[in-house]
């Protein structure tokens, strides 16, 4: 049977930027949910000391929750190999700190869509600087997890295999125990496609995924898909909204994962109206997978 994890979307700016959050308080707030494990961060504040690293995964432990997974954000389609050598490294480190934290999952991306980079280049960076991080995440029995993802907060471009083809491409480039898919179904919304599609054709690779809902504040879905074309920006009419409310089809989504065998982790990014939100969204995911993995 999955597990839940959460991450804390809605205070990411007091956690990341500003210090206004303690990593001790979202543990807190956190550990009063009906859930398994929390999602970390690479870029919250107080990870960059590695002296904190077993002081929190104490913390989380101590409220019989893990740590699961690493949501990092490393930028391996630069031109530049020493530029992509210092993102190899930086990957190494958030490797390191997954397995202080007891987790088994790290993310990494391709990196930017960068107007000058052909498909070809793009993806033999982001296969090659993979493929120099698989060695060290197997010593430390990590598993890295692409996902198919929109953009990081502070990149300038979108990112390089945002869109379905490009994404698949690059997975099936990649055969070795320790790389998987961390699926997330409403970033394909945001390439103007179809997630159900991009679902069928990746969910024997998936391993993690991150549960999420968007709806449409005006318009319809072609609108949206206009409006993404060579856009660079969020999509303005996307919102982020309560799972189980907006356009993903979870029916549909948990059909497909319970066909192929999924029993990973699931990791809830919503909240961004507050813990009720997230609450809400919690027990209706709680719901689906005791209905789609009764028993389990």
């Amino acid at each position: 049977m999955p597990k839940l994890a959460v991450f804390p979307k809605a205070f990411m700016v007091a956690l990341c930027k500003d210090g206004t959050m303690k990593l001790s308080e979202w543990i807190e707030l956190a550990s009063e949910l009906e859930i398994d494990g929390l999602e970390w961060y690479a870029g919250f504040l107080e990870m960059q000391d590695r002296n904190n690293w077993e002081k929190f995964r104490r913390q989380v432990e101590d409220h019989h929750k893990f740590i699961p997974m690493m949501c990092c954000s490393p930028d391996f389609t630069h031109p530049d190999k020493a530029f992509r050598d210092n993102e190899i490294a930086k990957q190494k480190f958030w490797i390191d700190m997954t397995h202080s934290l007891g987790g088994s999952y790290c993310r990494v991306l391709s990196g930017q869509r960068r107007p000058e980079l052909s498909i070809d280049k793009g993806i033999r960076y982001a296969f090659d600087s993979i493929k120099e991080c698989l060695p060290y995440a197997a010593e430390k029995n990590i598993t890295l997890i692409i996902e198919n993802h929109y953009k990081d907060d502070f990149w300038t471009f979108p990112e390089f295999a945002q869109k379905m083809d490009i994404f698949c491409q690059l997975v099936d480039k990649i055969n070795d125990p320790y790389f998987g898919v961390n699926y997330d179904p409403s970033n394909t919304y945001l390439a103007g496609e179809d997630p159900l599609v991009l679902l069928k054709r990746i969910s024997n690779r998936i391993v993690t995924m991150h549960a999420s809902d968007r709806y449409l504040k005006e318009g319809t879905i072609e609108d949206l898909r206009k409006e993404e074309r060579g856009a660079a920006g969020y999509a303005k009419r996307l919102r982020h909204g309560e799972i189980g409310k907006g356009l993903n089809d979870y029916d549909a989504i948990f059909t497909e994962l319970k066909r192929v065998g999924f029993a990973g982790w699931i990791s809830i990014e919503d909240g961004v109206e507050g813990m009720a939100q997230l609450e809400r969204s919690v027990a209706f995911l709680k719901k689906k997978i005791e209905e789609y993995w009764p028993g389990e």
